[in-house]
């Protein structure tokens, strides 16, 4: 770890007014107007017309180059909120979670308190520890393939056919509308077994719980049903159908104060901007040479480990992160190389930043899922540039291993059969720079057999 040499006192560099209102505009404005916990679809698709995260990029990059790198203080009344740009920095901030780098933050506990308010997402101390290792146990992240992973791949493949045949008679078109069926028939199976496969209501009042979600502190909630949804989800947690993941949570030694309902609904939750990912990057393999024949191949070969199809949809998640601020708050205060930051300061980590900086990245807006292959070794990746699909460091993603898994058991089974074609495929030509985003409700695709 490298040794921050600043002593307290010294101030680290902060942003012109001017500055900080560009950077607010920039940097928050994007993820806020397009939903942060749940998407919505004009803004999704406004941002796609005007590059905005392409904007985030260049602000960060006209950041670093006026202020060097960090961290930079923003200049706000009543808030003191830092920007970080160095790699090391980057490191630093995911690597001392939870302490003194909570993911606790002020503005992401606000919004997840809505649906999970004992999430360990927003949870601290002995609390959190209790339930993450839930989720850990139970969603084997410590593990590539999940032991489970058989069944999960029975389920897919169910649903993905049932998905292909309603393509069928529908005349071969698939869209968000219909492939966001599949997927969350597919999530309520694996999470809570075949007996939620029609459960449609749950998914409702979370996409309603979600929706207050993003409006944090300006929306009041809904206590009651907040109350109900985890009441059901109880009952089918209680249930522990074999299979399903709800089963394998069930096994585990119960912990006091673990809050099983509201780390299974952080779950759910996770899995519909997972589904986005995915359509994603079934985008980028209809379009980009030769992904669609590589992809069919690997599917034909059977079994969970489909290192191309994995690697795929980490590319997407790259070049549109579902995630695009990593936040952090400080529980004291910190030292760095230029100055201290004061205890309560809140950390952003702007994911697009780092994963397009084409002033740092040769590949930067292109295809290129050899980042993700055999270690990344052709990869061109800088030594320690951070890539933070599912974040880094204590507080990664649990679901790290199960949402690419999950989704490349989708692509597989989608692909062996059949070829898409993109309604607007110049929207991917792989001949020009990707789009800084890539609205997922607009997509379409015309479903052939394979030849």
């Amino acid at each position: 770890m490298t040794a921050y040499s600043a002593r307290a006192g010294d101030r680290l560099p902060q942003a012109s007014v001017a500055d900080t209102a560009a950077a607010l505009a920039d940097l928050l404005g994007p993820p806020i107007a397009k939903g942060v916990i749940l998407r919505r679809p004009r803004m999704v698709a406004l941002a796609e017309r005007l590059d905005l995260d392409r904007r985030m990029v260049r602000r960060m990059q006209a950041l670093r180059r006026r202020y060097g790198e960090g961290p930079l203080m923003l200049r706000l009344p009543g808030r003191s909120q830092a920007l970080v740009f160095a790699p090391e920095d980057v490191r630093r901030v995911l690597d001392w979670t939870p302490d003194p780098f909570s993911p606790d933050s002020s503005e992401k506990h606000a919004a997840l308190a809505h649906l999970e308010p004992r999430g360990s997402l927003i949870s601290r101390g002995p609390a959190r520890d209790v339930r993450r290792r839930f989720s850990d146990a139970a969603l084997a992240s410590d593990r590539r393939v999940h032991p489970l992973a058989d069944r999960f791949a029975t389920v897919v493949r169910q649903e993905v056919d049932s998905l292909l045949r309603w393509a069928d008679r529908a005349g071969s078109m698939i869209g968000w509308s219909d492939f966001v069926v599949a997927w969350s028939a597919i999530v309520r199976r694996v999470v809570l077994g075949d007996a939620a496969r029609e459960d449609h209501e749950l998914t409702d009042m979370l996409v309603r719980l979600r929706a207050a979600a993003n409006w944090a502190f300006l929306h009041p909630g809904h206590p009651a049903l907040r109350a109900r949804f985890h009441r059901r989800l109880a009952q089918h947690l209680a249930r522990a159908e074999p299979g399903s993941l709800a089963a394998a949570a069930a096994d585990l030694p119960a912990a006091p104060g673990t809050a099983p309902t509201d780390q299974v609904t952080q779950w759910l939750f996770a899995a519909g901007p997972a589904g986005i990912a995915g359509f994603r990057a079934l985008a980028l393999l209809a379009t980009q040479p030769g992904a669609a024949d590589r992809a069919a191949a690997e599917a034909a070969g059977g079994g969970p480990e489909l290192p191309f199809l994995r690697a795929a949809f980490l590319e997407g998640l790259r070049l549109w992160p579902t995630t695009p601020l990593i936040l952090r708050q400080t529980t004291q205060e910190t030292l760095w190389h230029d100055g201290a930051m004061p205890a309560g300061t809140g950390i952003a980590i702007v994911a697009p930043f780092f994963h397009r900086d084409d002033e740092t990245l040769p590949f930067a807006d292109r295809f290129h899922p050899a980042l993700w292959l055999d270690g990344g070794r052709e990869s061109r990746l800088p030594a320690g540039w951070p890539l933070l699909p599912f974040s880094g460091g204590p507080g990664k993603c649990p679901a790290r291993h199960l949402v690419p898994l999950l989704a490349s058991l989708t692509l597989a089974a989608l692909l062996e059969r059949h070829r898409f074609h993109m309604g607007d495929p110049g929207r991917l030509d792989p001949a020009r720079p990707l789009p800084s985003a890539l609205d997922p409700f607009s997509l379409a695709f015309a479903v052939r057999p394979a030849a």
